[in-house]
């Protein structure tokens, strides 16, 4: 259906009947006993090593582009049968609705702006200038020198918290939290703690076939045959199999490139939906799922299934068709969300979200309590043992409450912004429980949804529940207000 409201459309083409099958994909375990309720409880882990950690992320993976989300024609066997063996959660969040935001999000656990990562961030070489931001206090456009974005060196990352503790850390494919890649300019990922790392500035280049611009360790790799989704398993098995001391545990970040444009998929996969429009995307989808499931293969080979925390997840919500040259290969899916990538809307930010631990989540279960990317470092930290840093907000918070079939204690909402999205107005949101208050940056227009029972955003009721309104406006302004304060201004000029 596509829905036309306050200017916005909602790019959503599901039908009913696909509709009603997304609806009892996501809601059909709930029944069998929700968020695992602590198969073992965390106190009796006293004393047992500390777990290895896989966090694998898709780029501009829909909400709805896997088959255990209710996709109607898209094949993904092995993350179907990997949510079978752990808990979905119908609630996870990207940090941002756009990728190095997102990025930067998960690797610190605060909110991106905050880490002055306000957009995607172009390679040194691309012509690209300026990007704007609203600076809220003083009511004025800022224009910051976009390729010196990146990730300071002063941000505290999870892997180097976790190095720290012992780990051994490995990033493979895309970073896309510097400009200036592998050059000495910026801080690189061994700078952000990892040890090993094998990835390129933004996409593959040219396409996901044969990419020519992977650097292993500061060394140009140069071209690679074969599809990327592939090469960044190959290489993270290879990892495990010839780096990883196999003393003290590992963190390895796997970072997809897929289905991000520019797409190329292998012909075995793109032939399970011959006759498809869509059969580029389909396959990309698949073949991704494929790889994965790879990844998986390996972990059982080496037996240590049992001892490894995998989360799988998206950077943000998919990419709309044609939105710019070069994205005709773009057919994800929100599934029954409102928006799509860059926006604010839960198409934006919701996106999916599948964790396997074994002994600790029970097996096929579902949990709507929400999550976010910027969970990542509060959530590894606690389960490794590991103190998260107290001399700088911390937007994020463990989420090991849920496997016990709790609530997430939160100091902090869930916060975005993305000063420029393309749901404006509104380039602001926060989540408080059930509900969602959307702002724009002067913080003089405002909706509001109880996102439990409107997943849709179909119902704004801002003028039905004016007292809550007034609650949650006063607390986003003011968290707003500090964390605009916080973003260094990478700055060129002042509007």
């Amino acid at each position: 259906m596509t829905v036309t409201t306050s200017k916005v459309i909602v790019m959503n083409k599901m039908n009913r009947r696909e509709f009603l099958k997304f609806a009892g994909a996501v809601a059909a375990p709930i029944a069998l006993g929700g968020c695992g309720q602590g198969l073992e409880k965390l106190s009796d882990r006293r004393g047992r090593a500390a777990p290895n950690f896989v966090i694998a992320l898709c780029d501009d993976l829909g909400y709805g582009d896997l088959a255990c989300y209710g996709h109607p024609h898209i094949k993904t066997p092995s993350l179907d049968r990997f949510a079978k063996e752990g808990v979905k959660l119908t609630d996870c969040y990207a940090a941002a609705p756009v990728c190095s935001p997102s990025r930067a999000g998960m690797l610190t656990g605060r909110t991106p702006h905050r880490c002055g990562i306000y957009d995607w961030i172009p390679h040194s070489a691309s012509r690209n200038e300026t990007c704007r931001t609203y600076d809220f206090p003083e009511r004025r456009w800022i224009a910051h020198s976009w390729k010196q974005m990146h990730l300071r060196q002063q941000e505290i990352t999870v892997a180097e918290l976790l190095k720290q503790a012992g780990y051994t850390t490995c990033h493979v494919g895309k970073w896309h939290c510097n400009s200036y890649f592998n050059s000495p300019q910026q801080p690189q990922p061994d700078a952000h703690g990892f040890d090993y790392w094998f990835s390129t500035q933004n996409n593959a280049h040219p396409s996901h076939k044969n990419p020519v611009n992977f650097v292993r360790n500061g060394r140009e790799a140069g071209r690679i045959e074969g599809y990327s989704s592939e090469i960044i398993v190959d290489e993270a098995m290879d990892w495990l199999d010839n780096h990883w001391d196999r003393v003290g545990p590992f963190c390895i970040f796997v970072w997809f490139h897929s289905p991000h444009e520019p797409v190329a998929t292998e012909k075995r996969f793109m032939d399970m939906y011959s006759g498809k429009k869509e059969a580029v995307y389909y396959g990309n989808v698949t073949q991704t799922d494929h790889a994965f499931g790879r990844l998986m293969d390996k972990l059982d080979d080496m037996k240590l299934r049992d001892s490894t925390f995998v989360m799988f997840t998206s950077d943000n919500g998919p990419e709309t068709l044609n939105r710019y040259r070069g994205a005709e290969r773009s057919y994800g899916s929100p599934g029954p969300l409102r928006g799509m990538k860059l926006h604010m809307y839960e198409g934006g930010i919701r996106v999916p979200g599948i964790i396997r631990w074994p002994g600790r989540v029970k097996p096929g279960s579902v949990c709507n309590e929400p999550v976010s990317g910027t969970d990542i470092l509060p959530t590894l930290c606690s389960m490794a043992g590991v103190k998260v840093p107290t001399d700088r907000p911390i937007d994020g918070a463990s989420v090991l409450p849920i496997f016990q079939g709790k609530t997430v204690v939160r100091k902090v909402p869930l916060y975005w912004r993305y000063d420029g999205a393309l749901s404006r107005p509104f380039t602001v949101a926060m989540r408080d429980g059930n509900w969602k208050i959307l702002a724009d940056g002067e913080m003089t227009k405002f909706e509001l949804y109880n996102i439990r029972f409107d997943i849709g955003e179909t119902h704004n009721l801002a003028s039905r529940h004016p007292n809550l309104l007034k609650k949650m406006k006063e607390k986003l302004i003011v968290l707003h207000a500090e964390i605009d304060a916080e973003g260094p201004k990478w700055r060129q000029q002042i509007f």
